[in-house]
């Protein structure tokens, strides 16, 4: 699972963010990113989300034309080298799969949906990447179009991470209707921005930081203002802050609004984006900031070149995860290595994929992890915290694969558990999760020595083993374990059959 891949010459990153779709193009050299193309559109996805959480027909319109136009630019790159990513709007938006199902169509690369510290962890990455190196701490703050994340870190690593219910779209929506800049509507949503801040706010400040970085849209163009208007310091401070305020308070509405910088596509949302800012500088205490250019794409373009590269972050949290929750790591180990055996046995037959190995190989690591609450239904527990947690890394597709393959790895297994998947995914899940029971039952002694298969056959909805002479014989535990599973897998409508 971990070979060194040959990198790729080029890489791409999509941010289908809440407010604007974002593209970059780089290529590789010596292991260096170097950018060499992007395009942004303003799609406000988030402006398209009606208040039952469903993506209007409008937004998705607006998404897959600017998605198909951007496939155009990546439409000969390889599968792998394009990492595309969606973020707060499409985390609520309930309608989400069945866009997410089109859109990658449309882009001819699949698309993930990112959890809010996954989008932090990300952007941070990306943050540190284009700043000079430091030592001390380092504040990085980003702020989208649904979502703000605040991330404390030192060099590459993140240490805090936190992503705010609030963004530009959201607030200048909630606080800004119809352009309304009154000092009343500024006001609320400063109360608004300061209580999604109180939960964390202590915590940030007791960390502390040598120096604040801002990311993304609304902070560029803030250093864009503070370089037009002239200012002492290019650097962003509370000051500056609030003369951009008063300014935006005395023209009024939103039509009557000149500031120098402020491009025309940033204008309606620019005064949610400003008080959320303002907010972060008062209850963060915040001095100045610096504007970096690496983002969340220029994350991804980093996060993806490490997977090439075999420092795959997801490697290092399912370490974490099975030390955390005291998981066995030999015994993952062997089921892992039996369950990707089977695999290999079936791959042809059953038209299995790279990505198929992976999802089967972070499952058999983690299947033991819900030993950590009761033995008793281990698996529910186990699906329920793969689902749950903050894993860096993964996203929130592998997450649910993962929980899903983990929920139906022994006892009882029903078609019902498939239904969250993609209806086209859900058959290949069943045989991932058959041959993971497949491998635990052939482990239950734990131990590394099992009963001896000299040949696998896999059709359809059917699988044969052929085991050595007697290997049956010696091993009645796993006899009775086999016997017992091919009546749990009648269920599904899978045929299981064996012999010596």
């Amino acid at each position: 699972m971990n070979e060194q891949q040959p990198t790729p010459q080029y890489l791409a990153a999509i941010d289908l963010g809440s407010n604007s779709f974002h593209l970059v193009v780089a290529r590789i050299e010596n292991g260096h990113v170097h950018i060499l193309d992007s395009l942004k559109e303003m799609v406000r996805l988030g402006g398209g989300l009606d208040n039952e959480g469903m993506l209007s027909e409008e937004a998705r319109i607006r998404a897959l034309s600017c998605l198909d136009r951007f496939a155009e630019r990546v439409q000969k790159l390889p599968q792998g080298s394009v990492a595309a990513v969606g973020t707060n709007t499409l985390r609520q938006a309930k309608n989400s799969r069945q866009f997410l199902q089109s859109a990658s169509e449309v882009l001819g690369h699949p698309i993930s949906i990112i959890g809010g510290k996954e989008e932090a962890r990300l952007i941070y990455l990306g943050v540190s990447h284009s700043l000079v190196a430091e030592d001390g701490k380092r504040f990085v703050m980003d702020i989208g179009g649904g979502s703000t994340e605040l991330i404390i870190g030192e060099g590459f690593e993140p240490l805090h991470l936190s992503s705010l219910s609030m963004g530009c779209v959201s607030m200048s929506r909630n606080y800004f209707q119809n352009g309304d800049l009154s000092k009343e509507n500024w006001g609320k949503a400063r109360i608004a921005a300061h209580m999604e801040l109180r939960p964390v706010r202590r915590d940030f400040r007791e960390i502390g930081w040598i120096s604040a970085t801002g990311a993304s849209g609304t902070i560029k163009a803030v250093g864009s203002i503070v370089r037009a208007l002239g200012f002492k310091t290019y650097h962003i401070t509370l000051d500056s802050l609030y003369e951009i305020r008063n300014r935006m308070i005395a023209a009024g509405h939103i039509k009557n609004l000149q500031l120098p910088g402020l491009d025309s596509d940033r204008q309606p949302v620019f005064a949610g984006g400003l008080a959320i800012l303002i907010a972060t500088f008062e209850a963060l205490k915040i001095e100045t900031m610096q504007v970096s250019e690496g983002a969340l794409r220029e994350g991804l373009l980093y996060e993806r070149l490490g997977r090439i590269q075999s420092e795959d972050t997801r490697l290092k949290t399912v370490s974490s995860v099975q030390q955390r929750f005291q998981v066995s790591q030999k015994h993952a180990r062997r089921v892992s290595l039996t369950s990707h055996r089977l695999f290999t046995a079936c791959e042809s037959a059953w038209d299995l994929r790279l990505v198929d190995a992976e999802r089967l190989h972070w499952a058999s690591s983690l299947h033991e992890i819900g030993l950590a609450v009761s033995l008793s239904g281990y698996q529910k527990h186990g699906a329920y915290l793969l689902a749950n947690a903050d894993l860096p890394g993964f996203s929130l597709e592998e997450q649910h694969w993962m929980s899903v393959l983990v929920r139906c790895h022994r006892k009882k297994i029903s078609t019902k558990f498939f239904t969250g998947l993609p209806e086209k995914e859900q058959k290949t899940a069943l045989r991932l999760a058959i041959l993971l029971r497949l491998a635990t039952l052939l482990h239950r002694s734990r131990k590394d020595e099992t009963a001896v298969i000299e040949q696998v056959v896999a059709t359809d909805n059917a699988l044969s083993l052929q085991f050595a002479p007697y290997e049956l014989i010696n091993h009645p535990l796993q006899r009775i374990s086999l016997e017992q599973e091919a009546e749990f897998l009648t269920n599904v409508g899978f045929t299981l059959t064996f012999a010596s």
